[in-house]
């Protein structure tokens, strides 16, 4: 059995404002910071074995703080960074209705596209278990990304529901089926 714990990464200043993020570089607030030590602490008490992360700051950021309190090295790998969010990067929903009208998701606002998404996400999933088979694999990631990625997964576990700031949703591929096993999971900020 692989595992892999699909990690969205801590909170940031354009979440607090409600800003579309996408590829922009964005670093962790401090409660971002305070949760990914939280996170960290829980994934202490539990057996991972490697850790790999988007490059943009707000999941490198995160991804160091669970390295550093697992020892594990984190690899970096751009196809997991976050759907390019094209000209809405930036933008808060308001805004973007000032701007492009309440129909705003039907333009081609240069964001990048299911297909793409998935081709790259799971690019990745494949390559990680090819490389890690049996092993139980951490990625630092982004909610947009894994959103896609847990849908293309094990669409029946998908809920309409946002990723939190530093929730783990755990996927495990047992006898070529994927299956989800814990979903958007924060109870480490309960403490």
């Amino acid at each position: 059995m692989t595992k892999i714990g699909l990690i969205r990464h801590g909170s940031t200043p354009w979440n607090k404002e409600k800003r579309a993020q996408g590829k922009s570089d964005i670093p962790l607030n401090q409660e971002g910071i305070s949760d990914a030590e939280k996170l960290a602490v829980r994934l202490h008490t539990e057996e991972w074995e490697v850790l790999y992360s988007s490059p943009l700051k707000r999941a490198s950021q995160t991804a160091q703080i669970i390295s550093n309190r697992l020892g594990l090295e984190v690899s970096y790998d751009i196809r997991m960074q976050e759907v390019d969010g094209g000209l809405i990067e930036g933008t808060t929903e308001e805004e973007r209705i000032e701007k492009w009208g309440s129909g705003w998701r039907e333009l081609d606002l240069g964001i990048e596209k299911k297909e793409r998404i998935k081709e790259r996400g799971m690019s990745v999933i494949n390559e990680l278990v090819k490389r890690n088979t049996g092993k139980n694999i951490l990625v630092v990631s982004h909610g947009a990304l894994i959103s896609h990625l847990v849908r293309e997964l094990d669409p029946v576990k998908l809920r309409k529901e946002h990723m939190k700031n530093t929730s783990i949703t755990e996927v495990t591929l047992e006898q070529g089926h994927w299956s989800c096993k814990l979903f958007n999971c924060t109870k480490h900020l309960e403490i």
